[in-house]
């Protein structure tokens, strides 16, 4: 068995509690420790924790970020906040009333995706195969990297972890085994600042005593067909002949089976697993006319373009999403001539859309998003049919590198869709 100090990464004899050298109490020990190179680190409720460092105030309070009103939706919730039973996606009246002292700040993408690209850029130093699935959270595959760093790939992630504290003032919880789907099991099983292993020997017992709900992909709609079939646990589906679940579930039998026996054979891939990128928001009574609506596309529009400049993508679809107040979903995607990062772009589109479905229908959440993504590259060439494209584009640019500088609030959003409103309204639109 190997083990070593995760706080001077120093080695240490199996079963020590207390490194010699520091005298640190962060032991991490496992037979295939120095085997297993597959990883994934999530950041410890990042939003909240941003708001922590930036506050410190906050620190022993309990956080909540996301929509301010009752309406509103829980981004992500401290720790503090969570022994109260506050959940990311949950209600914020729900959370309200669960945690009714907690401090409710309202996201701001600008200073999450500054700290997601600085961590993001420490993962690349040490290995090109990273993939994000968002702005906390990503898989490395740090496989033949010891000769290079010195040291086997649990020490790196040890090691990195530290230089995340150190440097962005936030803490990372790392999950590392064999595989991608073990991995991202591992990191939820010792948070905060954890560092928990799955191996492979160990994965199929591991996983024996699980319910179905902890296989990633496994949704409540499948959930409750299995349970109707009487499968609530893993260990059901590894003693079930894989030929018999194919047969009552075609396809999604044989995938269950393959997680369930703890195999997962998808690499680790730099540009995989980001589909889409969106945002969207709940409002605090139900809206009808356009333009309320209008004022809030372009605030969900310079939300997504954010995002997309952070990740360098552009989407070349754009996809406006309504929910009635009966619940019902409504949809609309058109695709554009070239994939696009820009807020300005994104509103437009997206605005023809909403304007079309403003016939008097009352809404209760609306959202907008960007699919078939592109590297930053094929984005935004000049607009040979808007003349006023170029310099809307050179004008955005120019505010997002005030608000980097100056902070969210240094230019007001406000004024900006007045000058777009204005515009569309001018006819300069295509």
């Amino acid at each position: 068995m190997s083990a070593f100090c995760r706080d001077c990464l120093s080695d240490t004899a199996p079963g020590t509690t207390r490194c010699k050298h520091c005298g640190g109490r962060r032991i991490l020990a496992h037979d295939e420790l120095a085997q297993l190179s597959i990883a994934h680190l999530d950041c410890d409720a990042f939003y909240a924790a941003i708001e922590k460092r930036d506050n410190p105030a906050l620190r022993d309070k309990a956080v909540i970020v996301g929509g301010t009103s009752r309406r509103g939706v829980v981004s992500t919730a401290c720790y503090v906040a969570r022994i109260n039973g506050v959940r990311s996606a949950m209600p914020m009246f729900k959370a309200l009333e669960l945690c009714p002292h907690a401090v409710v700040i309202h996201p701001n993408f600008i200073k999450y995706t500054e700290a997601s690209r600085a961590i993001r850029t420490m993962m690349r130093e040490l290995t090109p195969l990273v993939q994000p699935l968002s702005l906390d959270e990503a898989y490395m595959d740090l496989s033949g990297t010891e000769r290079l760093h010195g040291r086997s790939p649990a020490k790196t992630l040890a090691a990195l972890t530290a230089r995340i504290e150190r440097e962005v003032g936030i803490t990372a919880s790392i999950g590392l085994s064999c595989n991608k789907f073990l991995a991202k099991l591992a990191s939820d099983l010792d948070k905060p600042r954890g560092f928990a292993v799955i191996g492979a020997k160990e994965a199929k017992v591991f996983l024996r005593q699980r319910p179905v709900s902890f296989l990633r992909g496994a949704g409540a709609a499948l959930q409750a067909r299995l349970a109707k079939d009487g499968i609530t646990t893993i260990a059901q589906i590894q003693d079930t002949d894989p030929k018999v679940l194919a047969g009552r579930y075609g396809s999604t039998g044989l995938w269950l089976y393959r997680m369930a026996q703890a195999e997962d054979h998808s690499a680790v891939d730099p540009e995989g697993e980001t589909k889409s990128i969106s945002a969207e928001t709940t409002f605090e009574s139900d809206l009808s006319a356009f333009e309320p609506m209008e004022r809030i596309l372009w605030a969900l529009a310079e939300k997504v373009s954010r995002r997309a400049k952070a990740a360098e993508l552009g989407g070349r679809t754009v996809t406006l999403k309504l929910k009635t107040k009966s619940f019902r979903i409504k949809t609309r995607s058109l695709s554009i001539d070239a994939p696009t990062q820009l807020a300005d772009r994104i509103f437009r589109v997206a605005r023809e859309a909403l304007k079309r479905e403003c016939d008097g229908t009352a809404y209760r959440l609306l959202g907008v998003g960007i699919s078939q993504l592109h590297g930053p590259v094929d984005c935004d060439p000049p607009d040979l049919v808007d003349s006023g494209a170029g310099k809307r584009a050179k004008a955005e640019h120019a505010m997002d590198e005030v608000r980097a500088k100056f902070g969210s609030a240094a230019v007001g959003k406000g004024r900006q869709l007045q000058t777009g409103a204005r515009a569309v309204r001018k006819g300069q639109t295509h």
